[in-house]
């Protein structure tokens, strides 16, 4: 039997019609709680979606919770592991939509693009009929994709309707199949709904995401090059799940490669190359003070809550204060926790 680190990591989600999803909030706050668990867990009209970490014991009692809730017996979720808990706190949060395109009538549970196994998926996009698109953020994509993939270049996912109609003609030019995917299956839920919204019927999405295609997939088979980026404090992983190479700017909230790191703009906590130009002193004295105290809690073994105040910025209110969302480039939510 493998050893695995000692905390369990759940990414899930599941699309079902909640009538009062307010009223799921306190509940499952407090079993969340009760099992000792950290993470963020969105609740919606159409469904819930999030991550959480905690003791395998922990995690399955949240599991067993969500289980019972309206629609939600049988839920996607991925499961990995990682040596330190990878979120601060735990949090359940209400949103419109767990999610976020932001196209009314968009129901993945009425309207769906073909699930392809992770064993099927190299076929799939290796043939010349198939146009495969990135469906992730730019930032995402910049650390890894599937080869051939089209990248949107798009900063968040509510940009990509206005993106896929703009360049509609020349996309589906000489092809007749469309393939989509992202880091856990969620978002391309949303997309491939929206693209049969649009009249498009070969319409496919890699079951599981990058994530599943990762753990499944031999190394050696894979078409699959560079690493995933995920929305916890692993930043990225690799194949077979394992922790990857990259780390992150707090105050820029980019992904950053180890030659990035090893840049002399990089300062832990304060400046990276990507913004360097973009921060005046007085920010990065902030930042540097920041640093300065999460490394002091950090030491007498406490979370420094503050750092993720500071993180969420006045510009972006779609990242509120105090969450862990904060750390991460502006317009981000999560794929199944990890979109």
């Amino acid at each position: 039997m493998t050893d695995h680190p000692p905390i369990q990591v759940a990414a899930l989600y599941c699309f079902a019609p909640f009538d009062d999803h307010l009223a799921l909030q306190a509940p499952l706050q407090a079993v969340c709680e009760a099992a000792g668990t950290c993470g963020t867990i969105l609740l919606a009209p159409e469904g819930i979606n999030g991550t959480i970490a905690g003791s395998h014991e922990g995690v399955e009692q949240v599991l067993s919770h969500i289980r019972a809730l309206p629609g939600c017996a049988e839920f996607d979720i991925k499961f990995s592991h990682a040596d330190e808990r990878p979120f601060n706190r735990m949090k359940v949060r209400l949103k419109r939509e767990i999610v976020t395109m932001g196209q009314p009538g968009i129901d993945p549970t009425a309207s769906v693009g073909r699930y392809v196994a992770p064993q099927d998926w190299n076929a799939l996009i290796s043939d010349p009929d198939t146009l495969v698109i990135d469906t992730r953020n730019d930032y995402e994509v910049a650390i890894g994709s599937f080869e051939g993939a089209i990248d949107p270049k798009t900063p968040s996912f509510r940009d990509f309707p206005a993106w896929f109609r703009e360049h509609r003609d020349e996309l589906l030019e000489g092809k007749k199949k469309v393939a989509m995917f992202c880091t856990g299956g969620i978002r391309c839920e949303k997309s491939t709904s929206f693209l049969r919204s649009e009249g498009i019927e070969d319409v496919f999405h890699l079951k599981g995401g990058i994530l599943k295609y990762l753990e499944t997939v031999p190394e050696d088979e894979s078409l699959y090059d560079g690493e995933c980026f995920v929305f916890d404090q692993r930043v990225s992983v690799k194949h077979g799940l394992e922790v990857g190479s990259y780390g992150q700017c707090f105050a820029c909230r980019m992904p950053l490669s180890e030659e990035e790191m090893a840049s002399p703009d990089y300062a832990p906590g304060v400046s990276c190359p990507h913004c360097i130009d973009a921060r005046d002193e007085a920010q990065r004295a902030r930042y540097a003070e920041r640093q300065k105290q999460q490394q002091l809690a950090k030491k007498r073994g406490e979370a420094h809550v503050g750092a993720s105040l500071d993180r969420a910025e006045p510009d972006n209110p779609s990242l509120p204060t105090g969450s862990w969302e904060a750390n991460f480039p502006k317009g981000v939510l999560q794929d199944s926790a990890d979109d």
